[in-house]
């Protein structure tokens, strides 16, 4: 899969099959939209083009710097570089941007710019200048420019709509099970490995202190999770915690992993988690010797589940 960021950069040969959005968390709603995609590209013989946009149009327009993201960039390419996408264009969404008129946008981007051939989008999709554009004006561009447009159902739409709220109180709960459910795939964090305080070596569970790439990365509820990753060309399994560290008098939320039987100095590397399972809450022990008792059963308890 192609991926191009900004619409400047975006040079194909081919005409498209294009759908539009967010797509935050690329879930099982998601896909369905992106198999639909994906087969009418494959039976026209067209690319198979997502149009989406960075920084959440939210940010910009509502200056909602509260929203939480499901996916960082990184993170949706590479779901949807597996889902049998030809190109994903990440457009940099700005005022300047939102200010194009339903025809501009349909002329100089799905048109000129994209080559589109037909436009997968949903019923209340709305578009241009104050978002005054809806599905039916489309389909009167599309007669005008000769692209055709297919409709998603408005129950496909709302399903899309609901799997990303539950998926949000899912994580923000301490849900996992539910929220990677409703994802397809199990939840994912990326950072990179920045010094933390050390505690956990002189617990005999040393950590990896994770910093988000992303200050926007939703972070699920604090507690004790059963992760896996990718490190040195092998699968490592460790456990996480998210929180505050309530034992040693911590405060602020931190993301540290200990990966079982790993041995590296993983300071400055770029690492990706997958949440498999919850495995408690975090909890505030009376002694560092009650607390690494209790790693002692979480280690079992992991190690259980990974078997």
């Amino acid at each position: 899969m192609l991926t191009v960021q900004g619409l400047s950069d975006y040079q194909s040969q081919r005409p498209s099959v294009v759908t539009i959005g967010t797509f935050d968390g690329v879930h099982i709603g998601h896909r369905r939209i992106l198999e639909r995609l994906v087969s009418s590209a494959r039976s026209m013989e067209l690319q198979a083009t997502l149009l989406t946009f960075y920084p959440h149009p939210r940010m910009v327009l509502q200056k909602d710097t509260g929203i939480r993201l499901l996916n960082t960039i990184g993170e949706k390419s590479d779901i949807l570089a597996g889902l049998g996408l030809d190109c994903l264009v990440v457009h940099p969404f700005s005022k300047k941007f939102s200010r194009l008129s339903a025809t501009e946008f349909v002329r100089d981007v799905l048109v000129d710019t994209l080559r589109a051939r037909k436009v997968i989008i949903g019923y209340d999709h709305r578009f241009g200048r104050n978002r005054t554009a809806n599905i039916q004006d489309l389909i009167a561009f599309g007669n005008l420019y000769d692209f055709q447009v297919e409709e998603i159902p408005a129950q496909e739409v709302e399903a899309v709509s609901v799997s990303s709220t539950k998926i949000r109180h899912a994580l923000e709960t301490g849900d996992l099970e539910t929220a990677n459910r409703y994802l397809g795939y199990p939840y994912l964090l990326s950072g990179v490995v920045a010094p933390g305080k050390q505690l956990g070596r002189t617990l005999g569970y040393p950590t990896a202190n994770l910093k988000p790439e992303s200050e926007y990365k939703l972070i699920p509820g604090s507690g004790v999770y059963l992760v896996r990753s990718q490190l040195q060309g092998r699968t490592v399994h460790g456990m996480m915690n998210i929180g505050s560290n309530p034992t040693v008098g911590g405060s602020g939320r931190h993301i540290e992993i200990h990966f079982f039987d790993l041995e590296e100095d993983l300071y400055g590397q770029p690492v990706r988690v997958e949440l498999l399972a919850r495995l408690r809450d975090e909890q505030k022990f009376d002694s560092l010797e009650a607390l690494q008792s209790q790693l002692t059963q979480d280690e079992a308890h992991a190690r259980a589940l990974i078997r």
